[in-house]
């Protein structure tokens, strides 16, 4: 088995000729000693903090950042000038309350995205071969420009697909251009393969959004291999964790992200023990963040990985709250194989379902798969229909 590309990736962009765990801390601590004192010279929003540590673990000492923080001090979080943003993203919805978070990147911090997508795409997006990339397009230095740059760049073919369209356009794009791989979310998959079939697909990286177990068993048993699982977040430029050949967790992006796992009182846990994943980007150029909370729920794998990397890697990530409940009414209903997808929201007593089915389907195999939904709606599917979320699935 072949190392991840991960190593490749950062002996690339770090210039280190051996890449092992004394190497890796060295290398983080020394860049996180760069980003104290840019803070302190720069006067930013983390001025206050000590300009020098003299181990990793005295990370642990340093205050958390959270989304509150992020959205109101943002602005004052920035380390470059304004002149050097090149990309904005913002949480902003119909539905935001308060005030969004904003984060900004510069083009080195997109660049070196791509090359992270390069490396994770690079284990199984072959010269020659075609994507369907089913992320969103939203112009320059967007996630799916992301995306189609780094697959050009491994001298493949991007197909730009995007979201929302319907199962008769996806029917035609399988049909038409011969995809062999697919980039997009899971369920989301899962939905046109039980329309659609999988044609000609035979490899998938799932990202974007939780992957319950059921989900995932199906796209592999439909597409007869092993899904992708990639992991991001635009706090950490969209890419943090790869998987490798051996598809045992993610790799982590290390010289871009130092890693912790905290239990609820904020006390670092040791690798092995579940808990929230906390991170501190220390290759963002232009909003570098010091132990940021993200809000996923994860471990790191002890041990060396099988494919011989020592970078550490994360397992599934999880979300608790509404997002958490989603990803479990997920894995309950989609054990309903003409399920092809649902919304989702509350009422008295329990859940209300609306959702199309492929096949034969009626109300009380969706109550006997998840006896909390207490109201069903049910319509066949038509290839005029599409996704029913556009984004992440959430409870309405």
């Amino acid at each position: 088995m072949t190392t991840s590309r991960i190593n490749w990736l950062i002996e690339k962009q770090e210039g280190l000729a051996d890449i092992h765990r004394e190497s890796l801390e060295a290398l983080q601590l020394d860049k996180l000693n760069a980003l104290l004192e840019r803070e302190h010279q720069r006067q930013g929003y983390y001025k206050n903090l000590p300009r020098h540590l003299d181990s990793l673990a005295e990370l642990a000492t340093l205050p958390f950042t959270d989304d509150e923080a992020l959205a109101e001090h943002g602005g004052r979080m920035l380390l470059v000038s304004q002149g050097d943003i090149q990309r904005v993203l913002s949480d902003a919805t119909s539905g935001t309350t308060g005030r969004a978070k904003r984060v900004y990147y510069t083009e080195g911090d997109c660049k070196r995205t791509v090359e992270l997508f390069m490396a994770g795409l690079g284990e199984f997006v072959f010269p020659g071969s075609v994507t369907m990339i089913t992320m969103p397009f939203s112009g320059p230095y967007g996630l799916g420009e992301l995306i189609a740059e780094a697959i050009e760049n491994l001298d493949a073919r991007p197909l730009k697909v995007g979201w929302g369209k319907t199962y008769g356009e996806l029917k035609q794009i399988l049909d038409t251009q011969q995809p062999d791989t697919y980039v997009g979310m899971p369920t989301e998959l899962l939905a046109m393969l039980r329309v659609c079939g999988k044609g000609s697909l035979k490899r998938a990286l799932v990202s974007g959004d939780a992957c319950p177990e059921t989900v995932l068993d199906e796209i592999e048993e439909i597409l007869g291999t092993p899904l992708w699982p990639h992991y991001g977040s635009r706090e950490m430029a969209l890419g943090g964790a790869i998987c490798c050949p051996a598809h045992e967790g993610m790799h982590l992006r290390e010289n871009h992200v130092i890693a912790e796992i905290v239990d609820e009182a904020g006390n670092v846990l040791p690798q092995g023990e579940y808990g929230e994943l906390v991170i501190t980007t220390i290759g963002m150029e232009a909003l570098p963040l010091i132990r940021y909370r993200t809000g996923d729920y994860t471990r790191i794998i002890p041990g060396k990985c099988r494919c011989g990397s020592e970078v550490i890697r994360l397992d599934t990530l999880r979300r608790k709250g509404e997002a958490g409940k989603m990803a479990e009414l997920d894995g309950k209903l989609y054990t309903i194989g003409a399920l092809v997808d649902y919304k989702i929201s509350r009422t008295d007593g329990g859940f209300m379902l609306d959702g199309i089915y492929s096949g034969y389907l009626d109300a009380r195999q969706i109550v006997d798969a998840c006896p909390e939904v207490v109201a069903v709606k049910l319509r066949e599917a038509t290839m005029s229909d599409g996704p029913m979320y556009k984004g992440k699935r959430r409870i309405e």
